[in-house]
């Protein structure tokens, strides 16, 4: 079956290409990771590589929304980004 036919001169974007085979990929690992619970060396490259891990497509652990709904009814201040630099060590 061919898809495109050479004498149609067919352009595409480059973005969409970039962003179809990033998608395809993303769907590869973690179909990988869910049946391994691991990542070969080269699928850790790719996804430092996009800031992607496939951990971030797995529901949150019910354990871990009530553990941050019972944060959220803590105590809360306002603080500045300086002040918040200088909690983190960062200045």
């Amino acid at each position: 079956m061919e898809l495109i036919k050479p004498e149609e001169n067919l352009k595409l974007d480059s973005k969409f290409i970039v962003d179809a085979v990033i998608q395809l990929m993303k769907q590869s690992i973690f179909n990988e990771f869910i049946k391994t619970k691991e990542l070969s060396d080269a699928n850790q490259e790719f996804c430092e590589k996009i800031d992607w891990h496939p951990v971030d497509e797995l529901p949150m652990k019910k354990e871990f929304i009530k553990e941050l709904k019972e944060i959220e009814k803590g105590p809360h201040s306002e603080v500045t980004l300086e002040e918040l630099d200088e909690l983190m060590g960062l200045k």
